[in-house]
């Protein structure tokens, strides 16, 4: 028995194609879409209003707000939470609209597994289209 029949063949010639495609239409497109990725800026304030966080594609802070008023309530591992918490927040949202912009070019599954540097899943995704189990 051959390792690949025919159908296994033609399949495998399919999927080359296309990958073949969207290599072509990511070496065209990729350079725009990373500048709109590096653009991305998302603010998040916290619950009580009285934090705000700005974080940039992968999460990195760029400005932190506090309301001076946050001293009434003097607690610092509540204020150092709700400053984590704020921050997730708005790292997450830059983390989907990163997803986003790249979906028509990258499923958004292998994205996330990219961009959460988790690389098994990356090409477990990958063997998985190559067999056809889409």
């Amino acid at each position: 028995m051959e390792p690949f029949g025919g159908a296994d063949a033609a399949a495998l010639q399919a999927y080359a194609d296309e990958l073949r495609a969207n290599f072509t239409r990511l070496q065209e497109e990729a350079p725009a879409m990373h500048e709109r990725a590096r653009a991305i800026q998302v603010t998040e304030t916290s619950r009580d209003g009285l934090i705000s966080a700005t974080v940039g594609p992968r999460g990195d802070l760029i400005r932190l707000d506090i309301d001076p008023r946050v001293y009434r309530r003097p607690d610092s591992r509540e204020l150092a939470d709700s400053i984590t918490e704020t921050v997730q927040r708005a790292a997450e949202k830059a983390r989907d609209k990163v997803v986003e912009l790249f979906e028509p070019l990258i499923p958004g599954e292998q994205m996330k597994a990219h961009l959460d540097g988790d690389l098994q899943r990356v090409l477990d995704q990958m063997a998985s289209q190559m067999l056809g189990e889409r």
